[in-house]
């Protein structure tokens, strides 16, 4: 199983960029990475886990949430088992738990939250002015 660790979230101003990392580790992490799409979800205190972006295996390919095309980026490095969401023009509707998850095996590229097998625990993002 992957284990993924996200990071960067924190505190900032309307407008502002934030980018996040999820890195992947595990016994075989290197084989499972690579053969994953993978996802970044979030969701708001009161509200369903959301969908915003999913990358294909060599990150050729990419999908979006509505709300955030435009807007946010979703990169890997396979080399490094770590997959990146760069998050430019916040809004505070972007305020959320953001967690990344792998579909391991998978070469299709779900917004749906129940077809991925492994999650990260989760940072906070917060826009506030």
């Amino acid at each position: 199983q992957v284990q993924l660790v996200e990071s960067g979230g924190g505190l900032v101003q309307p407008g502002d960029s934030l980018r996040l990392s999820c890195a992947a580790s595990g016994r075989t992490f290197s084989s499972i990475f690579s053969s994953s799409v993978m996802g970044w979800f979030r969701q708001a205190p009161g509200k369903e886990r959301e969908f915003v972006a999913a990358i294909g295996r060599n990150g050729g390919s990419q999908r979006y949430a509505d709300s955030v095309k435009g807007r946010f980026t979703i990169s890997r490095a396979n080399a490094k088992n770590t997959v990146y969401l760069q998050m430019n023009s916040l809004e505070a509707e972007d305020t959320a738990v953001y967690y990344c998850a792998a579909d391991v095996g998978s070469l299709l590229l779900s917004s749906n939250w129940y077809d991925y097998d492994s999650w990260g625990q989760g940072t906070q993002v917060t826009v506030s002015s």
